[in-house]
């Protein structure tokens, strides 16, 4: 179809079944725009992803009518397996009136999931680079866990374009982190980047998504501390799922991950993504991936929605690889001088922990040391030294401790250490405290290879029924 040429109307039909054969039929007077009126005649061409009604006076078929409160209204009436052939399989067809004749076509989400599949497997079956794309990258730490994941089962990523508003994550990404080498940053905020037009024309088709929205709004303590009724109040990220979808819309991809905190999935947010993923053509599973059950010292939990196109293989479990190995935090601890400045006796918190000993507050310093099978979640402002927060106790001196530097705080984690080279302090702690753990979605992400690589064995199998169908079934005609 020509942009060019002005469209006249569009709406939804249902595909029929009559006398054992598909039946497309027509009665109303919308037909006439392209020149199909009673007793003129017309011409069925058939389309790849549909039919196309072309008047012509010498034309197989017929315009019939039919009087309704005294009106003529055209009827067409096409009952053949053979003439409907390409629109095989739908249930409800778009229909597009032009000057130039009608087109029957696939449905928009039925044919954007078909080309979602098509896509994938013809670069499965070539060998390819599979195309990627991340939303909310930070400096790329759940990037890496999916190249990660994916080269664990011997398929490769290749990330095309990533999405960041902070400027000191994207330049760190882009000159640290190897799944970012050959990637277009996009430097704005996704609200803005979606609004552009020129932008959004060039935005790549992929078939890895990964996302982490911020979780600001999400978090018991973030709902806290703005006195939140729900995430979607947040003034500056409670909206970020309207422009998230709007992005997944032109990046098409074959499969998405979003990750967030546990609370995000009982968000409006999330409901609004489980639906409106459902009508693209998505089947959507969720997991509760917790670091601890894969040999993480620190059990930070996370939800993750996998959303794969109808036709492929669901990610149904995430385990670990073989039997998890107890670790001690010892083995991950830098060797440090028991001289060293770092150690200090952080009178002020420990004079606060007093304070909210006495008030009731229940909150209380943490240490650990070399033996400790455990550590308490390290949060992204953990530079600042908050009361809660984790520290290392001093192995002679009782009143001195320290706080672990970001090279162990990326061991704690799973993340590889040159994905923070070259930070501050402060940045480095930010960017694993808001980030994942990596062994966990380096093994779901693992699961997701998986099952691309069986889609590429035994070919698409689809599930779900046409989801435009189920949704507008008592509403069209």
């Amino acid at each position: 179809m020509k942009t060019l040429t002005p469209t006249l109307g569009y709406w939804l039909k249902k595909i029929g079944f009559h006398r054992g054969a598909p039946r497309l039929w027509f009665e109303t007077s919308r037909v006439g725009s392209a020149g199909l009126v009673p007793g003129s005649r017309f011409d069925v061409v058939a389309l790849k992803q549909g039919i196309k009604l072309v008047p012509n006076v010498e034309g197989r078929y017929s315009v019939c009518s039919k009087v309704r409160s005294g009106r003529y209204l055209p009827v067409i009436d096409i009952n053949s397996r053979e003439v409907l052939a390409p629109l095989c399989g739908q249930q409800v067809v778009r229909v597009v009136v032009r000057l130039d004749g009608i087109f029957i076509l696939r449905a928009a989400s039925e044919q954007a999931k078909a080309e979602r599949i098509e896509r994938l497997c013809s670069k499965l079956a070539a060998g390819e680079q599979l195309a990627s794309a991340s939303i909310a990258h930070g400096a790329g730490v759940l990037s890496s866990a999916a190249h990660t994941g994916f080269s664990d089962a011997g398929l490769e990523l290749s990330l095309k374009v990533l999405c960041e508003i902070d400027d000191t994550y994207v330049e760190q990404s882009l000159n640290c982190n190897p799944a970012s080498a050959q990637s277009v940053p996009l430097c704005a905020p996704i609200q803005e980047l979606v609004q552009d037009e020129w932008l959004m024309r060039q935005v790549p088709r992929v078939e890895v998504l990964e996302m982490g929205l911020p979780c600001s709004g999400a978090s018991r303590a973030g709902k806290s501390k703005r006195g939140l009724s729900m995430m979607e109040d947040h003034p500056e990220v409670g909206h970020l799922i309207y422009a998230a979808l709007a992005l997944v819309q032109k990046l098409q991809p074959a499969a998405i991950v979003l990750e967030n905190v546990e609370d995000y999935r009982g968000s409006a947010s999330a409901q609004i993504l489980r639906s409106q993923l459902r009508d693209m053509g998505y089947q959507v599973r969720e997991h509760v991936l917790r670091a601890h059950d894969f040999g993480s010292l620190e059990n930070r939990v996370r939800w993750a929605m996998v959303a794969t196109t109808d036709g492929m293989p669901s990610v149904e479990t995430v385990s670990p690889r073989g039997q998890v190995r107890g670790t001690t935090l010892g083995e991950l601890l830098d060797v440090v001088d028991p001289e060293a400045a770092c150690w200090s006796s952080m009178k002020y918190l420990k004079d606060k922990a007093i304070r909210d000993k006495a008030a009731g507050k229940g909150f209380a310093m943490q240490l650990v040391d070399g033996e400790s099978t455990s550590v308490p979640t390290i949060r992204k402002s953990y530079n600042k030294g908050g009361s809660t927060d984790p520290y290392v106790r001093h192995p002679s001196d009782p009143d001195l401790m320290r706080k672990l530097t970001p090279t162990e705080h990326a061991r704690i984690k799973g993340v590889p250490a040159e994905l923070i080279s070259g930070l501050s302090a402060t940045a480095a702690h930010e960017v694993l405290g808001q980030g994942v753990a990596y062994e966990p979605f380096r093994a779901l992400f693992r699961e997701l290879a998986e099952a691309f690589k069986r889609l590429r064995e035994r070919g698409p199998i689809m599930l779900g029924e046409c989801a435009t169908a189920n949704r507008l079934n008592g509403t069209i005609g």
